[in-house]
């Protein structure tokens, strides 16, 4: 989870200001070192910037299958990683058709592959399996399909602006100014005032960096922050809600200040397709 858009919690009468709640500095030195590794590999060999993507795919699988393990869930964990793997590979070599086959294709083997265990939990199984794919392998591939046109490395610099924009900005606006809590019962540190700052970010950004770097007009780099910090807060949220049902804090201890690699992607894997599809609407 971005360590941006925090708030605490106070008194009933007045909530108190927005904190941290991790360890700046180690989660700055963590996100600077991936920054770098981002920018080598997107402007070097880009194909091995999809490597790393899929290495952090990989980590996310292997942390949610044992998140779900401790419920009693036993997610398909290899013809997921197998199938996801060539998901990703398929986007960027292939396009939108061959992905879609390798999806089918995948579904097909995680209910394939649980027949052997016993009837009970077969659906449980199957349907973690299933979410499990479509949540992660299947919107990594945006970002395969995001980085093979010519300038794909320009559009995916775009993508993680805006994801670094909209944790910056929530961080900054959230500690200041975070009073009012956003929702609660899902995510008790974040707040409006952190929302409302990832949103300022990433819609400058998208206004400086879309006719800067794709030639499109600023008021579509201005649509596409909208749509990109929309999403990634949908993200966030959708994975504190996970962990809630779970009953844990964080997926993993990968990343020092920032929890699992789910964790540190989580706003980023909703945020692909929607940046994907308006970049190939707006960029020339």
């Amino acid at each position: 989870m971005p360590p941006g858009q925090q708030g605490e919690p106070g008194s009933d009468a007045e909530p108190r200001p927005a904190r941290a709640g991790r360890n700046l500095p180690a989660a700055l030195a963590v996100g600077a070192g991936l920054g770098a590794l981002a920018l080598l590999t997107l402007f070097t060999v880009k194909v091995t910037f999809l490597v790393v993507v899929g290495v952090a795919i990989l980590l996310s699988l292997w942390e949610l299958t044992r998140a779900l393990q401790a419920r009693d869930i036993h997610l398909p964990l290899v013809p997921v990683a197998a199938g996801g793997t060539a998901m990703i590979a398929l986007a960027y070599w292939r396009g939108e058709r061959p992905l879609v086959a390798a999806l089918a294709l995948t579904v097909i083997a995680v209910m394939s592959w649980r027949l052997p265990g016993q009837a009970a939990g077969y659906l449980r199984d199957v349907t973690a399996g299933l979410f499990a794919l479509a949540y992660l392998p299947l919107m990594a591939s945006f970002v395969g399909l995001m980085l093979a046109p010519p300038d794909g490395p320009r559009r995916a610099l775009v993508f993680l602006v805006l994801a670094v924009c909209s944790d910056i900005g929530g961080y900054a606006a959230g500690v200041l100014l975070g009073r009012h809590l956003m929702v609660p019962m899902i995510s008790p540190k974040k707040t409006w005032e952190g929302s409302a700052g990832s949103a300022l970010a990433c819609v400058v950004a998208g206004a400086i960096m879309l006719p800067t770097l794709l030639h499109a007009a600023v008021w579509q780099g201005v649509l596409l922050g909208l749509a990109a910090v929309t999403a990634a807060i949908l993200g966030d949220l959708s994975e504190s809600m996970i962990k809630r049902d779970l009953k844990i804090k964080d997926m993993g201890s990968l990343l020092p200040g920032h929890g699992g690699a789910l964790d540190r992607i989580d706003s980023m894997l909703i945020s692909a397709p929607v940046v994907w599809l308006l970049l190939v609407i707006f960029a020339r």
